[in-house]
């Protein structure tokens, strides 16, 4: 047990405990809390969360379902599919910026080619931005959550799929009666999950648009490196701390769900 004792304290406790002592001033809060990008930072986290995690997860769904066919065109597919999340985050996430780039990009470019006018700067306005930073979320992690569903898929007993046809019923009666009843509490865990990691999702928006612009799209997993660029290391803390709130009912949903 030694030597995880010495790992566990070394690399985690005593950096959480000496971000958590850094940030122990109430002051740091007033601050945090008078900064106005601070509230833009907690309702993009917001709606990132639910509207980029829950979109990603009816999408895996859905293409678990395609992808448990057995054609051989289709495993084919599932290789090519699956290669977003395999790859690292840092090359992925820079070339679609670069795509988007307004006037070298290749998006802009074949824009201007078609129309013969100038495309729009996509990452200069905050709405755009950010759904671009969710849907780079969506497209990184989105084959990683639908091999967990599929897994969920091929653990239900054909026989209940024949039996089914047997008695005419449709595609939608057996998903309702059959597929949803047997996966509901994997989906909701897997869910949960994805919550979790991400509020901790650092790669889609700072690589995507560094929170810009004008600090617009900051998430709190990234509002840290402002403060930290302002060298105010006690607001970055406070702004990790201040996220706990919202991962602590998730931790205990979670656990819950489990221990059941």
């Amino acid at each position: 047990m030694l030597p995880y004792l010495v790992v566990f304290i070394g690399f985690v406790l005593y950096p959480v405990g000496y971000g958590l002592w850094l940030a122990r001033d109430p002051q740091n809060y007033v601050k945090l809390f008078d900064d106005p990008i601070f509230f833009r930072t907690a309702i993009n986290t917001v709606v990132f969360l639910l509207v980029a995690v829950n979109l990603k997860m009816v999408l895996a769904l859905a293409l678990s379902g395609f992808f448990i066919h057995t054609r051989w065109w289709i495993k084919a597919l599932s290789v090519l599919f699956i290669l977003p999340w395999a790859v690292p985050s840092i090359p992925t996430i820079l070339s679609v910026r670069f795509m988007l780039n307004p006037e070298w990009g290749v998006i802009n470019m074949t824009y201007f080619r078609l129309t013969g006018l100038d495309g729009p700067n996509w990452l200069n306005d905050p709405t755009l931005a950010m759904i671009f930073a969710m849907l780079m979320h969506i497209w990184k992690s989105l084959p990683f959550w639908t091999l967990i569903l599929l897994a969920g898929r091929m653990a239900i007993p054909t026989e209940q799929y024949e039996a089914a046809s047997v008695d005419g019923a449709t595609r939608w009666q057996k998903f309702r009666h059959i597929t949803w009843p047997s996966m509901r509490g994997l989906y909701l865990t897997s869910t949960l999950l994805s919550m979790i990691w991400t509020l901790g999702d650092f790669n889609s928006v700072y690589l995507l648009t560094g929170g810009g612009p004008a600090d617009l799209t900051h998430v709190l997993a990234t509002l840290g490196i402002r403060y930290l660029r302002l060298d105010q290391i006690e607001l970055a803390m406070a702004s990790i701390v201040v996220a706990l709130p919202l991962v602590l009912p998730l931790v205990y949903i979670m656990m819950k769900r489990l221990s059941k």
